[in-house]
């Protein structure tokens, strides 16, 4: 059964906010988690370009308290989101890439069970390090969406990115069911530790958000306790120069002609198809080395934009005389 959340918008992300170039942000991956005032770290603003579609479904994931699904071709900024949310909102970033071997569990917590028994062995023979194996907690270590769910507890908010979902076995995502639902969970191997955000605090939960790229099918059971958002990459040479000049890019006529060529090239059958990194990577260089719009005709760097021979091979019929 699907908890229903209490509806909460007393925070809301603004797309066309207006940002300072630095935030002091809550350093995260810290263990044990602080209780008081947190340690901080000076953070760069994250120069992002969201559509008010995807305005509206990060703000209608905050109210509800579900984690929100981003689904769309790679290279289309699915990643990022996370990071200019949390830049945007002030709040630390829980991240985890997924593997092919990530479990369910990892991003809750993990438990050093061998660390435990060698302190013990150590411990009945009268040497170790002083720590007491009875002390269960002691070898736990809390993962991303453990250390913003125990954050909660001490009144204050996080973003967690959970990336690349689809690389996970089917279990990864049927494993947090139950935990995304009540944002809360127990340890077993240190009985009676366990972590819940406040049921009376829904400004409290954590902001989840889930990338997938497509690769296996994803279980229903955990659509359901998602919004979902599908992200089409930028198509329109204006909104594309414009996500350069965020990122520093200020030749236009360079922006321009960069864009065009990167239209094109995605409309070949490619293997990879070149996203947004590369070409601000690929623009950013241009524009160091003072290459011009003429220059783009012979497809300079292409190593930055393709990244297989049979796919540089097809974008040379783009260039050849």
């Amino acid at each position: 059964m699907v908890t229903r959340h209490r509806v909460d918008t007393s925070v809301r992300y603004d797309r066309l906010a207006a940002l300072p170039e630095h935030r002091d942000i809550e350093i995260v991956d810290l263990d044990p988690l602080p209780t008081g005032d947190p340690p901080t770290t000076t953070v760069d603003r994250e120069p992002y370009l969201a559509s008010s579609g995807l305005e509206e479904a990060v703000n209608v994931a905050i109210a509800l308290g579900r984690p929100l699904l981003l689904q769309g071709d790679p290279g289309a900024g699915k990643t990022r989101l996370a990071h200019a949310v949390a830049y945007a909102l002030g709040l630390p970033l829980e991240q985890m890439y997924i593997k092919s071997t990530s479990l369910g569990r990892d991003l809750l917590y993990t438990y050093d069970a061998v660390r435990r028994l060698y302190d013990a062995q150590l411990a009945a023979t009268g040497g170790g390090s002083g720590a007491d194996p009875s002390q269960a907690g002691r070898y736990v270590r809390l993962g991303p969406l453990g250390r913003a769910i125990a954050r909660a507890r001490y009144g204050r908010r996080s973003v967690v990115l959970i990336d690349e979902i689809d690389k996970a076995d089917l279990d990864f995502p049927n494993d947090l069911l139950r935990e995304l639902d009540r944002l809360a969970f127990d340890v077993p191997e240190a009985p009676g530790l366990s972590y819940a955000v406040p049921d009376d605090r829904p400004d409290l939960r954590p902001i989840i958000i889930v990338t997938n790229n497509e690769e296996k099918a994803l279980p229903g059971a955990f659509l359901r306790r998602c919004v979902f958002y599908y992200l089409e990459f930028p198509d329109d040479v204006g909104q594309l120069n414009e996500i350069l000049a965020l990122h520093g890019v200020a030749d236009a006529e360079l922006c321009d002609s960069a864009t065009r060529m990167l239209l094109r090239l995605r409309e070949l059958d490619l293997s990879h198809k070149p996203g947004l990194s590369e070409l601000i990577d690929w623009v950013g260089y241009l524009q160091e080395r003072r290459r011009t719009p003429a220059d783009l005709a012979q497809l300079p760097y292409p190593g930055t934009l393709l990244k297989q021979r049979t796919d540089q091979a097809r974008a040379r019929k783009l260039t050849d005389p």
